[in-house]
């Protein structure tokens, strides 16, 4: 698939059907978050595959927003291992897990998964509830799996603003 068609056809899936992923393919998808760049190269990420019943009920306690994905990845970062910029202000732990889950959406849509981007989970909650390592921060969840029947975008998806309005020159 070109480029062009992934980043402007991929949308947040709310309406998964049960069909489950292809192991290669979700090799394929974890492999695009594992050569995502991040600060340094500190390759800080952790990504843990949710999809044991237990696991994914757990989520559904958590948040409202599995939507029926019979997959989810949940994205943290080992915080003891970031790069800290000038000034110590902030750290890249936050931005180096967010390409990684955004390079791994990309990959899912190019091998035809769908998936949904979901942050209305408490981060803090969810890594108490998975007995993470304290000195793991989590990011986020992506949902993976085939959109149902029906699925599709939402009505203002493709809605943008023009370039004018985003980018200046200086």
């Amino acid at each position: 698939m070109e480029f062009t068609d992934v980043i402007t056809g991929r949308y947040s899936c709310k309406q998964f059907d049960s069909r489950q992923i292809d192991p290669a393919q979700l090799e394929l998808i974890l492999e695009a978050g594992r050569v995502a760049p991040t600060a340094k190269n500190l390759q800080e990420q952790h990504i843990y595959v949710l999809q044991s019943d237990e696991a994914l009920a757990t989520v559904d306690e958590l948040t409202p927003c599995r939507y029926g994905a019979p997959t989810v990845l949940l994205v943290a970062f080992d915080a003891s291992n970031v790069f800290t910029y000038p000034g110590g202000a902030r750290d890249s732990g936050i931005e180096d897990a967010t390409i990684v889950a955004t390079h791994m959406l990309l990959a899912a849509y190019d091998q035809g998964v769908d998936s949904c981007w979901v942050n209305n989970v408490d981060p803090a909650v969810l890594k108490e509830r998975f007995n993470l390592p304290e000195n793991e921060e989590v990011l986020m969840l992506l949902d993976l799996g085939f959109a149902a029947e029906g699925a599709g975008p939402l009505a203002n998806h493709s809605s943008r603003k023009i370039l004018e309005q985003t980018v200046t020159y200086l």
